[in-house]
């Protein structure tokens, strides 16, 4: 009887033993997630990484700061046993904003269900939207606690959609899609927090080989700087009408729109048509933020003015002007120009935000860019005129900034240039996992 309840024993203790790190796996609850993201130097787009499927297959993904959702290619080769699509109707089908009920005429797979909820995925950067499925299936990343990388963890039942493989055109070579991290319910940052319970917060450092953080600071650089102590704040405003390529009446944008008030050149104020930086009750007008468009873009008047400041004050440090480089109109030789930590000694742009006393502050080296040996160009290309939107600004005046976006309380927080920390945005220590 004794060998008997000491076997019975036995076996328990093996069984809790065998199911411990399981438990301690599932019970485990990040506070924040990581991803790497890299430049791809022919598109100049950003593209980070997530795993997904079962089993899991790694996938790069052009970063869409103002996308909607995840959406990756379901045609070419998508298999995965947890795949589910969204079923008309329901849940994931209202937090999607669906756009209808259908079915799909060929063989059952991932992409073509009958009785699914379609949405729009949007290609931004060519402004391409096409019709695609709503599914959910399991997304792992890894976690962090803001200074190093920690154990992968996963949401099982990610929504995102399958778009056919030739909305693929024109984003870098070798990704599956986009990761939209835009102000939806179902976009990355929103599905992480909901999924993992922690701040609807995340943060873009974006370089050569940048960071983005889902959940909140610390945001640790190496050599051990919390960057996320030294964040100015400004409200981010709702465009009430929906900047995507495919949208509803009634949807309101999902990209991140801030309140630029006025714009300085070495201080001085740049004579701009101030109407043109609110957004009207059609939705034009403001100024947002982008890591699809490569460079600021600037309405043609508001180009004219900033870049006639310029190239003025430039003058007055000895630089001499050269011939146009494309995409850029307002091109010197570098011959006369410093070199310091912030980039090129070069006039300094300043966007007034809410007063005078914040502002975004543009430096050499996120202002200049070597368009070719001994020519550096302002970073800055012309809109035309009667743009959606006035100001974008683009992924070049974004590198080596922190910026984190608050869901929750609609706020944006971010650094000045991190090269005046003696950091940069490839400083996190991914190497340490």
């Amino acid at each position: 009887m004794a060998s008997t309840i000491q076997s019975l024993v036995f076996t328990t203790l093996l069984l809790f033993i065998s199911i411990a790190p399981s438990f301690a796996q599932q019970s485990f609850r990040p506070k924040a997630l990581v991803a790497q993201v890299s430049k791809d130097s022919s598109t100049l787009q950003y593209v980070t990484r997530i795993s997904q499927r079962t089993p899991l297959v790694p996938l790069n993904l052009v970063l869409d700061l103002g996308g909607q959702y995840l959406w990756v290619d379901c045609d070419n080769n998508y298999v995965s046993s947890t795949y589910r699509p969204a079923r008309c109707r329901s849940a994931q089908c209202s937090l999607a904003r669906s756009n209808g009920c259908g079915d799909c005429f060929s063989a059952p797979r991932p992409g073509c269900n009958n009785n699914t909820c379609g949405v729009s995925p949007d290609n931004t950067v060519t402004g391409t939207a096409t019709s695609g499925e709503l599914a959910e299936d399991v997304v792992s990343i890894q976690s962090t606690d803001g200074k190093n990388p920690g154990r992968n963890v996963s949401d099982s039942s990610f929504i995102f959609a399958c778009a056919p493989t030739f909305l693929l055109q024109g984003l870098a070579s070798g990704v599956s899609g986009m990761a939209g991290f835009g102000r939806t319910r179902i976009s990355l940052p929103s599905q992480f927090a909901a999924a993992f319970s922690f701040h609807r917060k995340f943060a873009i450092c974006l370089a050569s080989n940048g960071v983005v953080f889902f959940g909140d600071g610390p945001y640790v650089l190496l050599p051990g700087q919390d960057v996320s102590e030294s964040l100015t704040f400004t409200p981010l405003f709702l465009n009430p009408v929906s900047t995507a390529s495919a949208f509803a009446q009634g949807d309101p944008s999902s990209e991140y729109f801030i309140g630029v008030k006025s714009i300085r050149v070495n201080d001085k104020v740049v004579p701009v048509n101030t109407t043109l930086l609110s957004i009207d009750n059609e939705g034009v007008g403001g100024t947002k933020i982008s890591t699809v468009n490569p460079y600021t873009v600037l309405e043609s008047s508001i180009y004219d003015a900033v870049t006639k400041a310029f190239i003025d004050e430039a003058a007055t440090r000895n630089i001499t002007r050269v011939g146009p480089v494309a995409p850029f109109d307002v091109c010197f030789s570098s011959e006369n120009i410093l070199s310091t930590r912030l980039g090129a000694s070069v006039p300094s742009i300043d966007l007034v935000l809410q007063n005078e006393n914040t502002k975004w502050t543009i430096f050499g080296a996120n202002s200049m860019v070597e368009a070719r040996d001994g020519v550096l160009c302002l970073g800055f290309v012309n809109g035309g005129k009667n743009p959606r939107t006035s100001i974008v600004i683009g992924g070049y005046q974004l590198e080596d900034i922190l910026l984190q976006f608050d869901l929750a309380t609609s706020r944006l927080g971010f650094t000045s240039t991190l090269l005046g920390r003696q950091t940069t945005c490839s400083n996190f220590n991914f190497t340490s996992n």
